[in-house]
């Protein structure tokens, strides 16, 4: 199964299933002596893991603790491959017992299958979200490089639920359950989505993520655009349907008067180019929208087939979160942070 490492010089290779005995990341390509422990680490893979969120949240209650097996001596890397592991310690397989030979709706039962001929129909196997707890530990040591320059990423939730906000106080962020710069429209947020589960429904919503401290000059100008890059790694999670760089599909309905961002002796005046020129950093900050679409797995009726093509009503049963939000938001951050740490070392690479 090809396509499990991200990456060119920062390379993340992540395995595991959602019902399998573990899931984990190698990383090769760390520089040494850079600081990292299990610590540092694990407050990242807090915020993703499950249970948290309110009422978006699943109740499967995973401690997501991490163990570091190898690349680090004494709190540092050493810049040799580092293996990290998570346990899952609260898998329910039972819950998926009927839908082994069902296709859920919005779900890769139909395509895994069809392509391998055989699927893991616990919780969704390799295709669940269960694998981005691994990329989100596999981000904290890509933001322990990214550090050494004054890099800074930080995602947050704009939108849920067909509630939405223009506010942008980062420091509300971790004031609310939601990771919402906004704390008055993470309360309707709240109030939406409980709504909407107490139906058997999911919603969807949007992400933002802001990186700042990024230096002019990352980026190759061709196939690998640092917005492509970006686009990419956030279009790799699987409930993101959509990204847009800056301006996004706005510079759709803009003139180039509009549009094109002003320069001045002190700096660009305007910032509709999301950080990135001709697919090269310019040294703004650089701001990415994911759009999320709904979870999948919701208690109302619908209609599907058996393996056999036979049609079916099928209502998911088992512990489901209601949105992707706010658990995806840490995951978003990690796929910028290793964006920007693949590009620091390329760039390293032909600097003199």
């Amino acid at each position: 199964m090809p396509g499990n490492t991200f990456g060119q010089f920062f390379k993340v290779t992540t395995w595991g299933e959602s019902h399998g005995p573990a899931l984990g990341a190698v990383i090769d390509g760390c520089p040494p002596l850079l600081p990292l422990t299990e610590s540092v680490i694990q407050q990242e893979l807090d915020r993703r893991r499950p249970g948290t969120g309110g009422p978006a949240a699943s109740p499967r209650k995973e401690p997501d603790k991490v163990e570091i097996l190898s690349g680090t001596f004494e709190g540092k890397t050493t810049g040799t491959p580092i293996s990290l592991l998570i346990w899952n310690k609260d898998a329910r397989s039972s819950s998926y017992d009927k839908l082994k030979d069902l296709f859920r709706p919005g779900h890769g039962d139909f395509t895994y299958l069809k392509k391998y001929g055989i699927r893991d129909h616990r919780g969704g196997g390799r295709a669940s979200g269960r694998e981005t707890a691994a990329r989100v530990a596999a981000g904290a040591v890509a933001q322990a490089l990214l550090d050494t320059y004054n890099i800074s990423v930080v995602a947050y939730t704009v939108a849920l639920a067909k509630v939405a906000t223009e506010k942008r106080n980062l420091n509300e962020i971790y004031e609310n359950r939601l990771f919402c710069p906004d704390n008055e429209a993470a309360g309707k947020m709240e109030e939406a989505i409980a709504r909407i589960r107490s139906k058997g429904d999911s919603a969807g919503g949007i992400v933002e993520v802001l990186a700042t401290g990024v230096p002019p000059g990352l980026g190759e100008p061709v196939f690998d655009k640092l917005d492509a890059e970006i686009a990419k790694a956030l279009m790799s999670i699987g409930a993101v349907k959509g990204v847009e760089i800056g301006a996004g599909f706005k510079a759709a309905f803009m003139l180039g008067s509009q549009n094109n961002d002003p320069i001045s002796p002190e700096g660009f005046l305007s910032n509709n180019a999301g950080g990135i020129l001709a697919g090269i950093s310019n040294g703004e900050e650089i701001v990415a929208r994911a759009a999320i679409k709904p979870i999948p797995s919701i208690a109302m009726e619908q209609d599907t087939i058996d393996t056999s093509g036979r049609p079916v009503k099928l209502k998911v049963g088992g512990r489901h979160d209601a949105s992707a939000i706010p658990r995806i938001v840490p995951v978003c951050q990690a796929m910028m942070r290793l964006v920007l740490a693949d590009h620091i070392l390329r760039q390293r690479a032909i600097s003199r």
